[in-house]
């Protein structure tokens, strides 16, 4: 018989021994190899898609934490803006109370002031009535010790005056 391509039995049995022991040792190598090749690549798939899905919840909760700090953040800025306004308000108050008390004691000042002109007006005219009482107590005085006509009366008037002292009675 004539072989095709010089096959024989024997190279057919071999090769087929052969396929069986590459194909065993496949087996062997694929659960010696690459089995634990494919576990690692497998557990460092799945490490980084942990990191991945931790630092995806560690964005969330950063962002969420952010939210919360600027919403405090705006709440200390509406409190502290209420303090100003509180304080601002009591300052107008402390001002108007002071501005209100300053009025009622110059009020009172004022009123001090004008019972005092009052008495030494009084005190004025009192002593301006005494002069008066005075002089005509001098001018009495003198008519009686001589009685005189017109002439002599207006003259004792400008001698009592003179005594007196113009800018006494004039003031």
């Amino acid at each position: 018989m004539s072989r095709l391509f010089d096959l024989d039995w024997q190279l057919v049995a071999d090769s087929v021994l052969m396929i069986i022991a590459v194909f065993v040792l496949f087996l062997l190598m694929s659960y010696l190899l690459f089995n634990p090749a494919r576990k690692f690549l497998n557990d460092r798939r799945d490490k980084i898609r942990g990191e991945l899905e931790t630092a995806k919840q560690n964005m969330e909760e950063a962002d969420r934490l952010k939210q919360e700090y600027e919403t405090k953040i705006k709440e200390i800025d509406k409190e502290a803006e209420a303090i100003l306004g509180e304080a601002r308000r009591k300052a107008l108050d402390n001002e108007k109370q002071i501005v209100a008390e300053a009025r009622e004691e110059a009020a009172r000042i004022l009123d001090r002031a004008r019972v005092e002109a009052e008495l030494e007006k009084q005190k004025v005219a009192d002593e301006v009535k005494r002069e008066i009482i005075t002089v005509s107590a001098l001018m009495a005085g003198k008519f009686v010790a001589s009685s005189i006509d017109t002439a002599a009366q207006n003259r004792l008037i400008d001698e009592t005056l003179k005594e007196m002292g113009e800018k006494t009675w004039l003031s």
